[in-house]
């Protein structure tokens, strides 16, 4: 199996990125994660997704961290400073999984607290659902978990299109054009630096084609048993969507209709695009405080 890492010169001197790398080896592969708080403290999950890596939390790690609560923020296989396979064919929505578990096995993670995004929230939710007794609450911002057989935004058929046939996958720009604000210079630095050539970007080409729009999907299956637990779940369920995203838009009513842990919360509409991390980092952070104050 060819694997590729990034050299880590490419992730040198980011912008409000000073976090020491952990490294957890999964299937043979190098997975990285920023793991900073106290280790006794229940730990906050912060999953990205496409096409990012754990530098979109970095606004919002020191904020739960200075709350007294452990983060742990890893890059998925594929992105950031993980190890990345060369083919789109190397990915599959239940590899990404069992890279996911065997990572929570390895840094022994419980009692934990999901937040996620994007393709954090199609492989979070599951995760979550399908081990309930390792979580106590759960966090979404412009995420969903799709099992096929919803109506698709047109949004997400013009972007899986692009992601599939374009020849030109500029990820930095990508993330900008997801965004209210625009990124510096830097920090558009900072989201192409993972990937060196297109040879790296075999992951961020996979995951919009991972997404199940069709109820046959290898993952269809498997997203519907969750949802099953999803529906079953009395644990806190927030929702913190932004209100400029149009591929998730809607999402969170539709959570919060169907999950009995919703009920009762502050739910949170932030100011900002589909990457809701870069606009309103801080105060996507600060409703994750307060609920976890009120759980103590």
């Amino acid at each position: 199996m060819t694997v590729l890492r990034t050299p880590l010169e490419r992730f040198e001197n980011l912008p409000d990125y000073p976090f020491q790398p952990s490294y957890v080896e999964v299937d043979g592969l190098r997975m990285h994660t920023v793991d900073e708080g106290p280790r006794l403290a229940d730990p906050v999950l912060m999953l990205h997704g496409e096409p990012t890596w754990s530098y979109l939390y970095r606004h919002m790690i020191p904020v739960c961290v200075n709350a007294g609560h452990r983060v742990v923020a890893p890059d998925l296989i594929g992105f950031g400073k993980s190890d990345k396979l060369p083919n789109v064919s190397d990915y599959s929505y239940q590899k990404h999984m069992d890279w996911l578990l065997a990572f929570l096995d390895a840094l022994e993670l419980d009692n934990i607290t999901l937040v996620c995004q994007d393709w954090g929230s199609l492989l979070g939710l599951r995760l979550a659902a399908e081990n309930p007794e390792r979580f106590k609450a759960i966090v979404v911002g412009n995420g969903m978990l799709p099992t096929g057989d919803e109506q698709v935004p047109k949004a997400f058929h013009i972007w899986r299109g692009f992601a599939l046939y374009s020849p030109w996958f500029p990820i930095a720009r990508i993330v900008n054009s997801g965004c209210f604000r625009t990124l510096s210079k830097d920090e558009m630095r900072a989201y192409d630096a993972p990937f060196p050539s297109r040879r790296y970007k075999a992951a961020t080409r996979a995951f919009p084609r991972l997404v199940p729009v069709t109820p046959d999907n290898p993952a269809s299956e498997a997203n519907r048993r969750a949802w099953e637990q999803l529906r079953q779940w009395e644990k806190p369920f927030l929702t913190t969507f932004s209100n400029g995203d149009p591929i998730t838009r809607g999402g969170d009513r539709f959570m919060r209709s169907r999950i009995p842990g919703a009920k009762g919360l502050k739910h949170k509409t932030l100011k900002g695009g589909h990457f809701l991390q870069e606009d309103a980092g801080a105060a996507f952070a600060q409703a994750v405080n307060e609920l976890l104050a009120e759980l103590k």
